[in-house]
């Protein structure tokens, strides 16, 4: 929950100031009281320690983004939270906020309630029958490979599985989200498990970071629901915080994939609202991904929806394990047979910062 916001060892260290820009205008950010500001006046929250990058100018990609500044303000000026999880923040119904506060209130913390109740939004539809009854966190095994040390985003990493497989792995790892609940028990989470990991709450639009940062930046789940210009904007903040020679892996939908093609014809193919899926094919996805990052490739990541990940095995019923077993079969037969790749519902792009693909181009 919410420690002391003024409370001195919870202040983003220097190493991290380091990393950071101020969203607006990329210059470097001082400490002030509970704030961040940058030299033109910009001001940024610090709640427990995390700052609040959210741009209040901007239409933000998702409601409750607004919600998290407005709590942030409140509590960096030092006001009191409505309830110590901001349940306000996290994006869940109203039924499954009382249930989270009900499960509070009668100590049952086996798993951190942030990430029970949001398993489903983070995981995907398979795992709705985990909501307010999960009691092992999901992490997946991270398909990527590095050298310990190096620098690693996560953009949208909600209550931190990502952010978490990542420092698993020896990255010095960062995760980015607009929900400052979801933030917050990231951090818990994390600390829980003695890894390191960094948080701040932004928009993928802004990346609070200066150019040429990160070796690695990763997303999954996130992108597939902007607007696609704005996805384009995302992508290009990617390609700035990039360091040359370093590379990102950004889950996307697949438009012909069996399950999104599925969803497509429920909605009658018309296009997406608010924070609805936006399908991409592989084609589009490759090219908007070689002009705002780099060279690009395209993998099957999973098969009969989003979400699926082996990691997750047993954590399911018999029957959505069946399915899960099929993805994967599908999955590792795309690696020789790249024709089933274009049958995937979810892909990873692949994609390359060169040594010439410089921040702003």
């Amino acid at each position: 929950m919410i420690r002391e916001p003024g409370s001195t060892d919870r202040m983003p260290t220097s190493e991290f100031l380091a990393l950071l820009a101020c969203p607006r205008d990329q210059g470097s950010l001082g400490i002030r009281g509970n704030f961040l500001t940058c030299d033109f006046g910009h001001e940024y929250p610090i709640v427990d320690g995390i700052p609040v990058f959210l741009v209040e100018e901007d239409i933000p990609t998702i409601g409750l983004a607004s919600e998290s500044l407005r709590c942030a303000r409140s509590i960096a000026s030092g006001g009191q939270p409505d309830d110590p999880w901001l349940t306000s923040t996290l994006g869940i119904s109203d039924a499954e906020k009382q249930a989270l506060l009900a499960q509070a209130r009668a100590g049952d913390s086996s798993v951190d309630l942030a990430a029970r109740f949001l398993v489903a939004a983070t995981n995907g539809l398979l795992y709705r029958n985990l909501v307010g009854k999960l009691d092992a966190y999901p992490i997946p095994e991270l398909r990527l490979a590095g050298e310990a040390g190096e620098t690693f985003l996560d953009v949208g990493c909600s209550w931190g599985r990502w952010t978490i497989a990542a420092a698993r792995k020896g990255f010095r790892s960062v995760g980015l989200d607009p929900s400052l609940g979801a933030v917050l028990a990231a951090r818990r989470i994390t600390q829980g498990m003695g890894l390191d990991a960094t948080f701040v709450v932004g928009d993928a639009r802004r990346l609070p970071f200066k150019g040429d940062k990160f070796r690695c930046v990763f997303s999954y789940s996130v992108l597939q629901h902007f607007e696609k210009s704005n996805a384009r904007v995302a992508l290009r903040e990617i390609g700035r915080i990039l360091q040359p020679g370093g590379g990102s892996l950004i889950q996307m939908p697949n438009c012909y994939g069996l399950r999104c093609l599925y969803h497509q014809v429920r909605r009658g193919f018309r296009e997406a609202r608010e924070f609805e899926v936006r399908y991409w094919s592989p084609s589009d996805l490759r090219q908007t991904f070689e002009q705002t990052i780099g060279a690009t490739r395209i993998s099957a990541d999973c098969f009969f929806g989003i979400g699926l990940q082996a990691s997750d095995r047993l954590l399911m019923s018999g029957g959505h394990r069946a399915v899960l077993r099929a993805s994967e079969l599908l999955r590792a037969a795309s690696v020789d047979r790249p024709w089933l790749t274009g049958l995937a519902d979810s892909l990873y792009a692949h994609s390359a910062k060169g040594a010439s693909e410089r921040a702003g181009k």
